[in-house]
């Protein structure tokens, strides 16, 4: 028990200090460590077998939809950048600039991908020639570097990882289906996968992504109150298009422009599964992204049979992600190690149970101890762990549903951001310069307009004017 006490007493109480309990979590699960390279993480074997996971479920995702995958350079040339206007002005504080190859200065600086629209349109420009050539659907899961100022595991960081989609599409209508169609794709596998729920939405003018026609997205709720974009997917419409010369031939034999999608999700979701499911004890890892889904521990296992029983199980569980922890660390150690990393089952095998042909599952997220015989171990287990993904979700989801509330008025949206506590709907005028008014005035932002509408009043809680949308509003990450 010593050793149990002394590696959860190496993190910070969520209560006490939420951002330094997130921090410590991500050290102590071993997911990450800092690096020599100011604003990088190292991502560690234990943080990185969650990232193929979670490219493992998108990506089938994705290719049934019909995507493709590929890869461009990692560098922007600056007269390719500067094309699309709006998009470099949004992208210009946070960009990383190649000046010299080798020795030799280079005669045009290179931008370091902080996202490739300009690359993909390079590419769609010698693709494209005729309505045959489309539609064009391509991904590509690589990293991308954006400057930060302030940096944070998995959350923010200069370097990340993610995966970009980039279509090109004969008419707006179809370019908008695959926008929408993507976005579910990102919903259902984050509510379904990682057990996180979202609301899905619209992103006000002033939120929406450099050069979009319109931006949607999925938005999250942390258990410490704070908001989390968890993925978006946005609509060009034809700009990037006539910025790059992208047309082609319609059936009518008449030059058109191309319109364009694209649509992310990074490594950031990891940083969101820890905030939403994690607790006082480490991470608490949804089953379907679990790296290993069941650790089984033999107590007192020198004595005679149990390690070979402690094996026999894991071998019964061959269809699932099982560990046998053999090492000669104490049980109580074994047991926080597994508490910490998050690992959904555990399966308990010492002398007594071997003696009566059983064993003990123990579930991470309630810590609740089940007795099994030995015989039925895969058939429980197999069903425990669909059981634990159901309730992760269902809790997460009940968490969002206490922690989303409804303001009439000035006054009650005043109260409710007098601390952060979650999402807070809300009518809204449309105008910009209220939305900035409340930036200023109670530091939240727009997180998106539902796609789920209701009218909580006539009039814009801020300004009095006519309201137009209902929007959620919360303090993000």
């Amino acid at each position: 028990m010593a050793d149990n006490k002394k590696l959860v007493s190496e993190i910070t109480s969520m209560d006490e200090d939420f951002t330094q309990w997130y921090t410590d979590v991500c050290i102590k699960a071993d997911l990450v460590s800092y690096s020599n390279i100011k604003g990088c993480m190292v991502i560690k074997p234990a943080g990185y077998a969650i990232w193929e996971l979670i490219q493992k479920h998108l990506d089938a995702r994705f290719k049934a939809t019909g995507v493709q995958n590929a890869y461009l350079p990692m560098f922007i040339p600056e007269s390719l950048l500067q094309k699309e206007k709006d998009h470099v002005e949004g992208f210009a504080p946070e960009v990383a600039w190649v000046t010299h190859g080798g020795m030799e200065p280079l005669t045009e600086r290179y931008c370091v991908r902080p996202t490739s629209e300009t690359l993909f349109c390079d590419y769609y420009k010698g693709e494209i020639h005729s309505y045959k050539d489309l539609p064009q659907v391509l991904n590509q899961w690589c990293s991308v570097v954006r400057w930060e100022k302030e940096t944070r595991p998995f959350l923010r960081s200069r370097e990340f990882l993610w995966q970009e989609g980039h279509t090109a599409h004969a008419t707006f209508e179809e370019a908008e289906e695959r926008t929408q169609q993507m976005l579910n794709v990102y919903a259902d596998f984050l509510e379904n996968d990682m057990a996180i729920p979202v609301i899905k939405g619209q992103k006000t003018d002033k939120e929406k992504f450099a050069g979009a026609e319109a931006t949607y997205t999925v938005e999250a709720l942390m258990h410490d109150g704070r908001a989390l974009q968890s993925a978006t997917s946005h609509n060009f419409g034809d700009g990037f298009a006539k910025a790059f010369g992208i047309q082609y031939a319609g059936k009518d034999n008449q030059l058109h422009y191309v319109n364009q999608t694209s649509w992310g999700l990074t490594t950031r979701t990891i940083g969101a599964m820890i905030m939403v499911h994690g607790d006082n004890s480490g991470l608490v890892v949804p089953p379907k992204i679990a790296p290993i889904q069941v650790v089984v521990i033999p107590i007192q296992q020198k004595k005679e049979g149990v390690l070979d029983a402690a094996y026999d199980i894991a071998k019964s569980l061959s269809d699932y992600r099982v560990k046998t922890d053999d090492t000669d660390r104490t049980p109580g150690f074994k047991f926080a190690e597994q508490e910490m990393r998050g690992i959904p089952i555990r399966v308990e095998i010492g002398p007594k149970d071997l003696e009566a042909g059983k064993c003990v599952l123990v579930r991470r997220d309630t810590r609740e101890k089940i007795e099994c015989d030995i015989s039925e171990v895969a058939a429980k287990v197999g069903a425990l762990l669909d059981q634990i993904q159901n309730d992760m979700l269902a809790r997460a989801k009940k968490h969002l549903e206490d922690h989303t509330f409804v303001a009439h008025n000035k006054e009650e949206f005043a109260e409710n951001f007098k601390e952060t506590k979650g999402f807070v709907k809300a009518m809204w005028c449309g105008d910009r310069e209220c939305e900035d008014k409340i930036k200023e005035e109670f530091n939240v932002t727009s997180r998106c307009m539902p796609f789920e509408q209701e009218n909580i009043s006539d009039v814009c809680p801020i300004c009095g004017k006519p309201a137009k949308k209902m929007v959620y509003w919360g303090r993000a990450y």
